[in-house]
């Protein structure tokens, strides 16, 4: 009898498991660097083609207020966490090379969360959540498969920064040649060939494009020969390239016979770059056009405008999204929450989330639940939208309000907060309350520590001699706050 019972409950948790694994979607999320919001044909672009994309799109949710943070590192961070980036310090820039930190190591990330319903997760692509602590890796945080870079730019042929190589496999350091758009590309598609229908996957595929620098194969390049600017030129073989390699990926699928069961998202990290000061290192933008396109809206990656925040998205699953246009709110912190719900996933071990399941929005277009969306809280500057109302505060001296009704000016050209105080008032109340709750920026931290590290001051000199050394030259210098030996006088 005891036999026959443990074979019945082996048989219905073995019934039960399969039934989840079947109704449990493969997610294949798909992150593009400082794309331009009007620089994918569905969104109007006239002069870059992006095939794929526009037939996703068209089969499925193409989004027009899909929200990001304003740079890389804190909308990674969102997806990752579903929980706002001032929660742990990562709201201001990115992580720099240099730098030590990374996305705290208590957070509960995505992977960790869908592997407890069996899901096999992989990130291919970008990372830049932290590079100089192994504990900060995606191999570590949860990922069962990692291929990519680690850091936030790198060179395109040479899959490095300075020299160094930033380029791994689950941890170990790739050598090879190719364009880093193709390699991923093609990596997917070997991920996705291996794996085994009867398993559910998500897929972080995270590609570095089209972020400077302004490289792109010359062979697509000369697609482009139509369009007078050389920056823009490449940059569209660099879209282009990157619809190409997409549209190999859902070839994938469709041959591997997983496509009617794979939902697809497809999001830019942030606005496509429109402020020098934004476009990186590697890329000297001082005697060129930035080519990025954000049209209608106002500015681009680093702003709280719209130009910087509302990103190009769209979600494609046949047969369980509805083809149209969805006008509702999300966030990027509303897909983990969402995603796991999909999947079957508890959220238990996650800290209080900021996300909110939108997938009633998503597949069918209904109202969103999110009412409300947070741009940014730093101690230099804030921004918060709650219905139409949009405020941006900045509080550094001298300080500035500005506030926009979108529904009436989405580009923000209407700047009425003299005539609505109240509205400025309890905004402002609000974005105090959250700067309350946040905590210190770690890149404000660094960047103090880098600035205050002692060395030697550079003086001038008339006569174009080296610097007048006292005694050997050797120690700290008198302007050490250490108060050293060195700083005592006779």
């Amino acid at each position: 009898m005891n036999n026959t019972l443990a074979i019945c409950a082996a048989w219905l948790i073995t019934g039960l498991s399969a039934h989840a694994a079947a109704s449990q979607p493969n997610i294949v999320h798909i992150v593009a660097d400082d794309l331009g919001w009007k620089d994918v044909g569905f969104n109007g672009c006239k002069d870059i083609k992006t095939p794929n994309l526009d037939k996703l799109a068209a089969g499925g949710a193409k989004f027009t207020q899909f929200y990001a943070q304003p740079m890389c590192t804190p909308t990674r961070a969102c997806l990752m966490t579903g929980r706002y980036p001032w929660r742990y310090g990562l709201q201001t820039m990115v992580i720099p090379g240099t730098a030590g930190y990374g996305l705290d190591t208590s957070e509960w990330l995505m992977p960790q969360c869908l592997a407890e319903v069996g899901y096999t997760t992989a990130i291919i692509g970008k990372w830049h959540l932290g590079h100089a602590d192994l504990k900060y890796w995606p191999k570590q945080r949860g990922f069962d498969y990692a291929y990519g870079a680690t850091i936030g730019e790198l060179d395109y042929y040479t899959h490095g920064d300075a020299g160094v190589l930033d380029w791994f496999r689950d941890n170990k350091p790739v050598h090879e040649e190719g364009y880093t758009t193709t390699l991923i590309g093609d990596d997917a598609v070997r991920y996705i060939n291996k794996q085994d229908p009867s398993k559910p996957f998500y897929l972080y595929l995270a590609f570095n494009a089209p972020h400077t620098p302004y490289l792109a194969p010359k062979e697509i390049i000369a697609k482009y020969s139509s369009i007078a600017d050389p920056t823009r030129r490449t940059y569209a073989a660099m879209v282009d390239c990157l619809d190409e390699n997409i549209g190999k990926v859902v070839a994938a699928l469709d041959k591997k016979g997983l496509r009617d069961n794979t939902l697809i998202l497809f999001h830019s990290d942030n606005g496509g770059t429109h402020n020098a000061m934004f476009a990186g290192q590697m890329a000297d933008v001082s005697k060129i056009k930035i080519p990025c396109d954000n049209s209608p809206y106002r500015d681009g990656k680093g702003s709280v405008y719209e130009g910087g925040c509302r990103v190009v998205a769209l979600a494609n699953w046949p047969g369980h999204i509805k083809p149209q246009t969805v006008d509702g709110i999300i966030h990027v912190v509303d897909l983990y929450p969402t995603l796991a719900k999909l999947a079957g996933a508890s959220t238990a071990k996650c800290k209080p989330l900021d996300g909110v399941n939108v997938w009633d929005v998503i597949a069918e277009n209904k109202p969103s639940p999110r009412t409300e969306v947070i741009y940014n809280v730093e101690p230099f500057r804030g921004s918060v939208r709650q219905g139409d109302w949009k405020l941006i505060w900045r509080t550094l001296i001298p300080t500035s309000v500005e506030l926009y009704n979108l529904a009436e000016d989405p580009y923000e050209k209407n700047n009425v907060a003299a005539a609505h105080p109240d509205k400025v008032a309890a905004l402002q109340a609000r974005l105090n309350a959250l700067g309350k709750e946040s905590t210190k920026p770690l890149a404000l931290e660094y960047l103090a520590g880098v600035g205050l590290k002692h060395d030697k001051p550079i003086i001038g000199s008339e006569s174009g001699q080296p610097q007048a050394l006292i005694g050997n030259g050797g120690g700290p210098l008198i302007t050490d706050e250490g108060f050293g030996e060195n700083d005592t006088h006779p």
